[in-house]
């Protein structure tokens, strides 16, 4: 019997994953035993300081990356946000199951009696927690009044920090809320026309080796093309922007019938200024869209944004602000 070891973070986010991939890989063929190892990623170790300043995007995936290179591991499961858009030589996203809600989701506290549908909704001066720059970039764009506080942990840890009082609100992915059984503390999914979700926001990235021809066969099979065509479209803008989770970028794109159609935006990081556009075009030409789309926003100014973001982005050694 063949075995596949798939390399995960210890999370409960990232087991969640692993364990929806091995089901569905064992599913599809029973003569695979599937078993997942377990890493530490910087980004795990690193809890004491905010995400961007040790790097942001690549936090979580490069030690996954290097066991798959080393052949320790046949299969890496990711979010796919977390991933960068250069693939190291050797390896290959070869799936991107179906996406999940890639929405970002507005949670309050529980039992505090308070309501709101929508970030414009919150009280004044309310509490929010978020570590992401591009959610930063677009509260401040939207509510300058709130105050934005950091937040670190896994999903519980935040929700119980939530809850002692510690914030008023937090601003989460909806997909792994949904995933871990919390759907039901979405006090709002907030609407990609109020916050444009984070690059490949809700899908997952299955990476495996080039050259190992079985496995790749077999996680194929996982892959949902009108996803992996939004996520490529997504994904070459980012690339094309030269950004990652360290400056403020979003986008978001939908595909049906055979059309793409793609949001982009980036911010300052204070939200003073917000450069949004967006773009259809043929979904087999999902890479060409989502270039020209950073093309136009490139034309608008947001090389100079980027510029000006990347520089107040706190660092490990203290340099840069927020």
């Amino acid at each position: 019997m063949k075995e596949i070891i798939i390399g995960s973070r210890g999370s409960k986010l990232a087991l969640w994953q692993s364990e929806w991939v091995k089901a569905r890989l064992e599913a599809l063929d029973p003569g695979v035993k599937v078993r997942i190892e377990i890493f530490k990623t910087q980004g795990d170790v690193r809890t004491d300081v905010p995400l961007a300043s040790i790097g942001g995007q690549g936090v979580f995936t490069k030690e996954l990356e290097v066991a798959l290179l080393d052949r320790r591991v046949d299969v890496a499961v990711h979010s796919l946000k977390d991933l960068p858009t250069i693939t190291p030589e050797g390896l290959a996203i070869t799936a991107t199951p179906e996406r999940e809600d890639p929405r970002d989701a507005l949670v309050l506290r529980a039992g505090a009696g308070v309501e709101a549908d929508t970030i414009s909704a919150l009280a004044e001066g309310a509490v929010v927690g978020t570590s992401s720059l591009r959610r930063i970039a677009q509260l401040r764009h939207l509510r300058p009044d709130v105050r934005i506080k950091d937040l670190r942990g896994n999903v519980d840890t935040r929700l119980r920090k939530l809850d002692a009082g510690e914030y008023d609100a937090l601003i989460l992915a909806s997909a792994g809320l949904r995933r871990l059984g919390f759907g039901g503390r979405i006090s709002a999914a907030i609407g990609q026309d109020e916050m444009i979700s984070a690059v490949g926001q809700g899908s997952l990235g299955i990476e495996t080796r080039s050259d190992d021809e079985e496995t790749n066969a077999l996680v194929s099979r996982l892959d949902d093309p009108r996803t992996r065509a939004a996520v490529t479209a997504e994904r070459a803008l980012l690339r094309s922007l030269g950004g990652g989770c360290q400056v403020p970028i979003a986008a978001h794109a939908t595909v049906g019938g055979g059309r793409l159609s793609i949001a982009g935006l980036v911010a300052a990081l204070d939200g003073s200024r917000v450069l949004r556009e967006s773009l259809e075009g043929d979904a087999a030409d999902a890479k060409r869209v989502g270039e020209d789309l950073a093309a136009r926003l490139l034309e608008r100014g947001a090389g100079e944004l980027l510029t000006e973001s990347n520089a107040q982005v706190p660092r490990a050694d203290g340099r840069g602000q927020i």
